[in-house]
């Protein structure tokens, strides 16, 4: 499993226009230390930021909902336009994402919604986390 510190260079290494995505998913866990470790990235864009996705890879469909991504690096990071959960405005999502380390992230609240209705075994074990955190730092 890649390191936080080699996930994050890779999708530096994009150099996707600022101001048009942010990580989200288990990324603005694991920025932020909630986690310890993630198999990937998952990046949300618009405009400029999905024009360069499509001009560095291949637009495929995801399986579990046909959502189009760009997947790089082997599935390690990967660019979409849409959330699989839930009705979202992405423009919100990028608009108020935090920036941390130079990348923005979703802000929690987004990814706490997220992972409520996604309810997979590792959202599940993630929000128990993340109230370990969030309790951790009041």
């Amino acid at each position: 499993m890649p390191s936080a510190g080699e996930l994050f260079g890779l999708l530096r290494s994009l150099e996707l226009p600022s101001g048009d995505y942010a990580v989200f998913g288990s990324g603005p866990l694991l920025v932020r230390g909630v986690i310890a470790e993630a198999h990937d990235l998952d990046v949300i864009s618009r405009g400029a930021a999905w024009e360069r996705a499509i001009a560095i890879g291949m637009v495929v469909p995801l399986p579990e909902d046909g959502a189009e991504i760009v997947s790089c690096f082997g599935g390690l990071v990967t660019i979409g336009r849409s959330w699989a959960f839930g009705e979202v405005d992405i423009d919100d999502l990028i608009d108020t994402a935090d920036i941390i380390d130079g990348h923005p992230f979703v802000r929690l609240e987004h990814v706490v919604a997220f992972k409520q209705i996604a309810r997979r075994p590792k959202d599940m074990t993630h929000l128990r986390l993340l109230e370990q955190y969030v309790a951790g730092s009041d």
